[in-house]
């Protein structure tokens, strides 16, 4: 009898790595083949990212090895990772935002002729390569001034130009529209066909289902097993991952609307790229006990919309109504004090307060309040015990409890604490933007949840969401934003999502709606 030896590319053997307070990675073996898309699928904060990061050279392990092609490999910073070949795309972008597309790419690789930079030279390869993967970015551009899918296209630039050969994305498509994450997988299947290898760190099971060959599941630290894509099912990778069965649709009964919580009228923002408005003479109604959904494809003024109701962004014209009060002009605080509740889009720079504890950030919203200080002094115990509530109640997962720096937690674990705290503190009105962007499916499941107790406890929800199909199974209305402007007013229940689309393309427009808002 013939015994098979596997050759893998990358090994790695039984490999634990603790934090204080926490074993991120509990004795894990992963092995990647020559070729393959290996998928790594886990919880928030079950230890993904960390293992990543050990191969990648950010962090060391307390135990275990690394191997590549069969010899035992050192990787102490991420230098040794590029010598060995290994790339990396982050889940939050390790970019220089007021360099250009092309210094951020040939950062730390800088090519010279004694002590001068050839920059005609890296940008004759850098646009190469551009072309040759269809990732085409410009050069001059500042990173500052292009969009987070423009911004993830850098990065794999980043690893293609120093001919990385083992390729490890971490959540790359957390970020980006159906339509990008469609090139982003023809872009993987791609550099897979060449012989590169990839790690692949994702929630999304349709992802899994459709790009990868295989897939590692990891929980709570420890590997639950690996299975070829072929073999399995979403259903099957779900219960590997939390351990119970995942309801795929979300359970609510016919919304039931009554006062109208929030009313736009032809609100108009100016856009900071250009001539033409961002928000062009956008007008709508939210009503209590409904859930009012924004589609569209990306940069099509959600972004511009959310921050001129949050107070974030100034507008040019119209007016901003909630619960009956003008707060057009109001400041940010004063629309929260006035029952808004907001899960921002960019949770790092509006959401959180990184440096700050995990009870300190969960208290933002409400720390003035008598419940919470005394004579402008914090009561921390009241503080903690609090936050202990909030972190029991919606599972979020940290090294330290309440006393954890946010900043040291996962991504996914960092949303969940931004919606736990929105949640909680009392509200008429809750603007959600992408609320489960980075999280896992039994996280989500979760968070639909809590969105429909909102409504039918009679609060206005209006959310943001690029997920299709977040959009057609929570929503009660949908709007659909082109350009700038509400096209379309969509039922879910009797619209289709062949239809939607047409209105988030631009092909079809509802005139009717637009006619019933003419003054």
């Amino acid at each position: 009898m013939v015994i098979k030896v596997e050759n893998y590319i990358i090994e790695m053997l039984h490999i634990t790595k603790e934090f204080p307070g926490i074993i991120a990675n509990d004795d894990i073996t992963l092995q990647l083949r020559k070729g393959e898309i290996h998928a790594l699928l886990g919880e928030n904060g079950a230890g993904k990212s960390t293992l990543m990061s050990v191969l990648f050279g950010l962090y060391q392990a307390e135990k275990g090895e690394i191997k590549k092609n069969g010899e035992v490999v050192k990787i102490d910073n991420p230098n040794d990772a590029n010598n060995l070949g290994i790339g990396m795309v982050h889940q939050h972008f390790k970019l220089v935002e007021i360099f250009t597309v092309l210094e951020n790419i040939i950062l730390g690789v800088e090519p010279n002729k004694m002590g001068f930079l050839q920059k005609k030279e890296a940008r004759e390869k850098v646009v190469s390569l551009s072309k040759q993967y269809g990732l085409h970015v410009d050069p001059d551009a500042l990173i500052e001034r292009i969009s987070v899918g423009m911004q993830q296209r850098v990065e794999i630039l980043k690893m293609l130009y120093r001919e990385n050969e083992i390729l490890i994305f971490d959540e790359p498509t957390a970020v980006l529209t159906p339509q990008e994450i469609d090139e982003l997988m023809d872009t993987m299947r791609g550099f897979a066909k060449e012989g590169k290898s990839i790690l692949f760190i994702t929630h999304k099971l349709n992802e899994i289902m459709s790009v990868a060959d295989r897939c590692t599941v990891l929980r709570k630290g420890k590997c639950v097993g690996t299975v070829d894509i072929k073999d399995t099912t979403k259903e099957e990778l779900s219960r590997m991952m939390v351990g119970r069965d995942i309801s795929f649709t979300v359970d609510k009964k016919e919304a039931a609307p009554g006062e109208v919580v929030l009313s736009v009228d032809h609100l108009t923002v100016p856009s900071g790229k250009g001539k033409k408005n961002a928000v062009e003479d956008v007008s709508f109604e939210v009503k209590a006990g409904e859930i009012v959904c924004i589609a569209g494809i990306d940069g099509n003024g959600q972004t511009e919309l959310v921050s001129a109701l949050t107070g974030l962004e100034k507008l040019s014209k119209g007016k901003i109504t909630l619960c009956g009060n003008d707060i057009t002009k109001v400041n940010i605080r004063k629309r929260s004090k006035a029952g808004m509740s907001h899960i921002p889009e960019d949770r790092h720079k509006y959401g959180l307060v990184l440096d700050y504890t995990l009870e300190d950030n969960l208290v933002l919203q409400r720390y003035w309040q008598p419940e919470f200080q005394r004579n402008g002094f914090i009561k921390q115990q009241e503080v903690r015990r609090y936050a202990d509530k909030l972190i029991d109640k919606y599972d979020v997962r940290s090294g330290q409890g309440s006393v954890t720096i946010v900043r040291s937690m996962s991504g996914g674990n960092q949303q969940k604490a931004i919606v736990a705290r929105e949640l909680d503190k009392e509200h008429k009105l809750l603007v959600a933007v992408q609320p489960t962007r980075g999280l896992d499916v039994g996280a989500i499941e979760f968070i639909h949840k809590q969105l429909v107790a909102s409504r039918d406890a009679g609060e206005a929800v209006l959310l943001i969401s690029l997920e299709l199909d977040e959009v057609m199974d929570v929503s009660d209305r949908i709007l659909v934003m082109y350009e700038g402007e509400i096209v379309g007013e969509l039922d879910p229940k009797t619209n289709t999502v062949q239809e939607l689309g047409l209105y988030m393309s631009g092909a079809k427009r509802d005139e009717r709606r637009e006619n019933a808002y003419e003054e």
